[in-house]
């Protein structure tokens, strides 16, 4: 995927919402009525490890289902390991709005779903679209999978053994954030190969040959590419689990937040719902691609996935905003929760969150169902002269900016801090054209 320059900020409660009115004093009685601000961290620390859980779980069957493939690659089995690819994907997406809250988070997220990335440094690409190399990226077609020596600036790399420790060695080399070697969308690449239909319909149409063996591979390499699916599979499990262990009644995660005391855990799940709706869904991933018509601006590129994976953001964030998750096997996880907490002190402000949720929600699920039901794909929406699909995506941009408004005005009301990513998309669009 080519990687476009993208400046970012971070701005303000004030910067994003205007100028903030001086939070009400709270009265005794809604003080009686709300949950304590602990159990509030407390349920939303259950929902993270359970989400976690969940996404490890999915991981394990995608793992299972990749063994199969490389057992008998076969039409099925690959349409079986990319079932279970996508399946993997609802519970992880859910989990985002842990991010930029939470620095351990943020810090490891990078290694499970770097996006964009230059896939032509895994494997062979279609020049004539992709082009050769890249003035930002001198890695841009190292393709490791064809080469068992990679120049990285100096250093040469040996690679003639396909394992974690080289996937983990070339994550973002030479410190260029495209370099995505591991991860969902690594995986997602090999399973799908490249999506070169750009506004047209279709995704990736990667032959199940290419994990053949002897004279029936194709593309070339395919024992080197079935060591890359494998080793990149096994690490996304081992990075899952250490997360699942993070947030684990005695995890490094859960600690964290609870070290923050009462309102820094307030604010540290503020930050996370209103920096993924604002400056990352609606800003990065959403408007960005609108604005330039690329059809290359979509999160899960090679699968034509892109519209569930911004829905399940937004289930993800109203389950930790509202305290309630169910898990991928049907059970719930519930408890006292933000949207109870804030009902209890600033019920106008709460109301204005539950119906700004809601909204998103709706407008992102219509989003879904045109996709799902055929009408097209989201790469399709973003497409220049396709006026009915831009509007669609921009309502999506729409809901979850209003959705950051409220979110905004809610910190004000409870007198917190709280600092929210920008994006140059919505804020200074001129900046990305």
């Amino acid at each position: 995927m080519r990687r476009l320059s993208r400046a970012r900020t971070v701005l303000t409660t004030t910067a994003l919402a205007g100028l903030l009115a001086t939070a009400p004093a709270f009265t005794a009685q809604a003080q009686a009525d709300a949950p304590a601000a602990e159990a509030v961290v407390e349920t939303y620390s259950d929902i993270a490890h359970a989400m976690y859980e969940d996404a490890l779980a999915s991981a394990r069957d995608l793992s299972a289902a990749v063994d199969a493939l490389l057992a008998d690659p076969s039409a099925e089995t690959l349409a079986s390991a990319r079932e279970a690819w996508l399946a993997s994907r609802v519970p992880y997406q859910q989990t985002e709005g842990l991010r930029f809250g939470n620095a351990i988070v943020d810090e490891w997220e990078g290694r499970v779903n770097a996006w964009p990335l230059d896939e032509g440094l895994i494997d062979y690409v279609a020049t004539d679209s992709y082009g050769e190399d890249s003035d930002e990226n001198p890695l841009y077609t190292a393709n490791v999978i064809a080469n068992e020596t990679i120049q990285v600036g100096r250093e040469t790399i040996d690679a003639s053994t396909i394992d974690a420790d080289l996937l983990r060695a070339l994550h973002e080399a030479d410190g260029v954030e495209a370099n995505v070697s591991t991860g969902y969308h690594a995986i997602e690449f090999l399973l799908w190969g490249q999506d070169l239909n750009g506004t047209d319909a279709g995704a990736g149409e990667r032959p199940a040959s290419d994990f053949a063996t002897g004279e029936a591979c194709t593309n070339g390499a395919c024992e080197r590419r079935r060591a890359y699916l494998e080793a990149a599979t096994d690490l996304l499990i081992s990075d899952l689990e250490e997360m699942v262990a993070a947030w684990a009644d005695e995890g490094e995660a859960r600690a964290d937040i609870v070290a923050k005391g009462a309102e820094g855990g307030l604010s540290a799940i503020l930050t996370g719902l209103g920096s993924l709706s604002y400056g990352e869904l609606a800003g990065e991933r959403m408007k960005l691609g609108v604005l330039l018509h690329d059809p290359e601006e979509e999160h899960d590129c090679f699968s034509d996935n892109t519209h569930n994976s911004h829905y399940y953001n937004q289930v993800g964030m109203q389950a930790l905003y509202g305290g309630r998750y169910e898990r991928i096997d049907g059970s719930v996880v519930e408890g006292p929760s933000l949207a109870d907490y804030a009902q209890a002190q600033a019920p106008e402000a709460a109301g204005a969150v539950a119906t700004a949720m809601e909204e998103a929600h709706a407008r992102l699920a219509a989003m879904k169902e045109r996709a799902d039901t055929g009408v097209e794909a989201y790469d399709q929406m973003l497409a220049l002269g396709n006026s009915e699909g831009n509007a669609v995506v921009e309502a999506g941009v729409e809901g979850l900016v209003a959705q950051a408004r409220a979110l905004e005005t809610l910190v004000a009301d409870l007198g917190l801090t709280v600092s929210v990513e920008g994006s140059d998309s919505l804020d200074d669009p001129s900046a990305v054209q």
